[in-house]
């Protein structure tokens, strides 16, 4: 088969749809799979004992769910109609895939676009999407038969580990930065203890606000948007940051955007320190960071460097990355009860 007969036979080039694209989420899921082998050249499910359609997997909770497609080991993959939602066939991989020894790659698909997501255990996760008109480019076939002939290269170089010992020392350089000069209150500058709260507070702020967007709390990735904007200087930025901290407290409309209420208080309070030119540069640093690969355990010691950023060597003590948590939890809680689990479903 071509990319070209396939794109015909499953979408809708041209707006005239091909002879495939009506079938509904059951009646497509096999036969387009079975026609994407034939396309990249890469074996078919049955071929391998571990390689199969339609795999299944016990859901926490008592539910079964059915994998479209699975290889243990390397990807499980859903299938969904076109227009499919794409967001909750991903939820759905995720809830029955630790029931299928964790695959490192999940595949979600609606025919018309089909989305590769790394879960490579103690590695940031990423995302590759493909469509289907794309599927003439070689780069584009070549990145989907990786999947089968290279799983492997999906692993990202960085880990979740360097990415979070990254923003540890991130904020200890800005924690330190800041607390060197002036604040800009006079109160502040005449002890400081009050001038570390100060700094320890609103370093808070922003750690939970890279947070806070990265789970989409708050659209548009605002917040790093304008961290990273250059052509706004730092009394300008100091006065951005002021007007969102106090819309995130509040709720309301920031721009053109309607930002939710953020209770619990930690924008009750805005004092925001003197900003230099290098406070914004270590800040842009760390907008720069993958923050849905850091650690949340960690938090709590980023917050800590807020507090008194001298504590550099102590990330160790506090940090044990997902991987060695696992290789400790497997055998000794997980297993047996996932075994117990099976008996009981």
């Amino acid at each position: 088969m071509t990319p070209q007969d396939f794109i015909a036979k499953w979408g809708a080039p041209d707006g005239v749809p091909g002879p495939a694209f009506a079938l509904n989420e059951e009646q497509g899921a096999q036969s387009h799979f079975l026609d994407l082998c034939e396309l990249l050249d890469v074996p078919k499910p049955g071929s391998a004992k571990d390689y199969l359609f339609e795999e299944k997997g016990a859901v926490i909770g008592g539910r079964t769910g059915y994998a479209d497609v699975f290889m243990r080991g390397v990807f499980v993959w859903e299938n969904k109609a076109p227009g499919g939602n794409l967001d909750a066939a991903f939820r759905q991989l995720l809830a029955y895939s630790f029931a299928m020894s964790s695959p490192p790659i999940l595949v979600v698909s609606d025919r018309l676009t089909i989305r590769i997501h790394t879960q490579f255990t103690g590695h940031p996760t990423q995302t590759h999407l493909i469509k289907l008109e794309e599927l003439d480019q070689p780069d584009k076939l070549a990145l989907l038969r990786r999947i089968w002939n290279e799983p492997e290269s999906f692993k990202p170089r960085e880990t979740s580990r360097d990415i979070t010992e990254a923003a540890a020392r991130n904020f200890a350089d800005l924690a330190k930065s800041l607390q060197s000069r002036p604040t800009g209150s006079v109160e502040a500058d005449q002890d400081s203890r009050n001038r570390a709260k100060q700094v320890a507070h609103f370093l808070t702020q922003c750690l939970f606000c890279f947070f806070a967007e990265d789970v989409g709390l708050l659209p548009g990735r605002m917040f790093e948007r304008l961290v990273k904007n250059k052509q706004i200087p730092p009394e300008r930025l100091t006065q951005g940051l002021t007007e969102l901290f106090a819309t995130m407290g509040k709720g309301g409309l920031y721009g053109v955007d309607d930002i939710p209420r953020f209770n619990g208080n930690l924008f009750m309070t805005i004092d925001i320190p003197q900003l230099s030119t290098v406070d914004v540069a270590e800040l842009r640093k760390a907008a720069s960071l993958n923050w849905s690969a850091i650690d949340v355990s960690i938090i709590g010691t980023l917050f800590e460097r807020g507090l008194d950023p001298d504590k550099r060597s102590q990330l160790g003590a506090h940090y044990t990355d997902t991987a060695t948590i696992d290789r400790l939890i497997d055998p000794v809680l997980r297993r047996p009860l996932l075994e117990k689990w099976e008996l009981i479903a």
